[in-house]
């Protein structure tokens, strides 16, 4: 076997391999014998086919069997004995193929890139530094109310936390716009989810009335032709409602899988739930800050190959999200190709940190880990024996500890600030990027 490599770009080779005619023609030659004895063929009893007869039905296609094979199988040899480590799977193209003459075909991939990381001490990350108060538990406790409220109709004034349901057209420069149009809506007021004025124009009315208001769409509104223009709204309310919200009491505490014997327990679990969220979520921003500042800091070449295959794995997981009903493949590739991009540059800037370093998942750090994992469940126990005995999923929570090692070493070289921030901000701040 005859081996070249050539250098294309950073992480492109072309390997050109040869193969002896013999080789190939002794394989082509046995799978025609096997063939004969097993075919069935019109004519012919079982096993008794004339060799040049199978030769001549289905030399060509066996031929292009072995060859493919046998490119394969060559190229998997040449990578060992070169020492290269591809990034997946190359394309084969042959270059002679014929009967009688050495097969030389060309392997082309990509390789792992070589990367030198940045400075760390550039990066600069915000920390951020929260508490759980009182007010923040409050207000937890209000919207969970509130999502096992049941409604009342009023015929009162309406105010901020009421549900109104109404018919509204809007107009720009005295014409209607698309989208601009409703019936029978259902809005909570106060809730955010209009353009800013439209819900404080709305408090005050009441079922029966018609109002009519002026907004303006934010200069950042996602439909450019209506952004930072001024509008009117003409709106019917039908109806008012109140919510009912039910009582802190034991059936409802259960409702969110807490046992309390009263109000003061269960704040305690909420403040704890409270509390692990918020840790998780400043443990993502840091991580999320660590990422940015590691592609910013690097040069990095990303094989494409990598690229695609996560490209598909987040296909995959959509389908799965929306109930399985279509083949991924069918999902346009371009909407996940810059989250699959900074995934694989993180794994590959992540391995980087991990080597130089030798960093390593701490066996007490991912039992603490599990341990966390475990105390969010009823039977803690029954989990952590679970990771015990479950290989995969413990590896998982090592993957995960490793990850932490690297955003640690980051941290403690990069310049932190710390900025403080209330509880939904903090929260807010610490959403995974995707």
């Amino acid at each position: 076997m005859q081996v070249s490599v050539e250098t294309t770009s950073n992480i492109e080779r072309r390997m050109t391999i040869g193969v002896p005619a013999q080789e190939i023609d002794q394989a082509v030659q046995k799978r025609l014998q096997e063939t004969a004895r097993t075919i069935r063929l019109n004519g012919f009893r079982p096993g008794k086919v004339p060799l040049s007869v199978v030769k001549r039905r289905f030399g060509d296609s066996i031929r292009q069997e072995i060859v493919g094979e046998v490119m394969r199988d060559h190229y998997i040899k040449a990578l060992q004995e070169q020492d290269i480590n591809p990034a997946g799977w190359p394309s084969f193209e042959p270059k002679t193929m014929e009967e009688g003459k050495d097969l030389e075909f060309v392997a082309t991939f990509e390789v792992l890139p070589e990367i030198e990381l940045g400075d760390l001490s550039k990066i600069t990350i915000e920390k951020p530094v929260s508490d759980v108060t009182d007010k923040d538990i409050d207000t937890m406790i209000d919207n969970l109310r509130r999502q096992q409220a049941t409604m009342k109709e009023v015929k009162r004034k309406s105010k901020n936390k009421d549900v109104v349901t109404i018919d509204f057209d809007g107009f720009v420069d005295g014409e209607a716009f698309e989208g601009g149009s409703a019936k029978e809506q259902r809005l909570t007021l106060g809730s955010g989810q209009m353009i800013p004025g439209f819900e404080k124009g709305i408090v005050g009315g009441k079922a029966g009335e018609e109002l009519e208001i002026e907004v303006t769409f934010p200069e950042d509104y996602h439909n450019e032709e209506l952004a930072g223009k001024p509008a009117t709204f003409k709106i019917t309310i039908h109806k008012v409602e109140e919510p009912q919200l039910p009582e802190l009491d034991a059936e409802f505490f259960q409702k969110f899988g807490i046992e309390a014997e009263d109000e003061a327990g269960f704040r305690e679990e909420v403040k704890k739930n409270m509390e692990r969220e918020l840790k998780q979520a400043v443990s993502n921003k840091l991580k999320n800050d660590v990422v940015d500042g590691l592609l910013a800091n690097t040069e990095l070449d990303v094989p494409a190959s990598l690229v695609d295959q996560e490209i598909d794995r987040l296909r995959q997981d959509a389908v799965q999200r929306f109930g399985g009903q279509v083949d991924f493949k069918q999902l346009p590739k371009e909407i996940f190709e810059e989250q699959a991009s900074r995934r694989v540059k993180t794994g590959l800037l992540f391995q980087e940190v991990v080597k130089q370093n030798d960093l390593k998942a701490e066996p007490a750090k991912v039992d603490e880990k599990i341990q966390e994992i475990a105390s969010t469940y009823e039977q803690p126990d029954e989990v952590i024996a679970h990771f015990s005995s479950n290989p995969d999923q413990k590896a998982q929570v090592e993957s995960s500890v490793l990850e932490d090692a690297v955003v640690d070493h980051v941290l403690a070289q990069a310049k932190v600030t710390e900025k403080k921030m209330k509880y939904e901000e903090a929260v807010a701040a610490g959403q995974p990027q995707r």
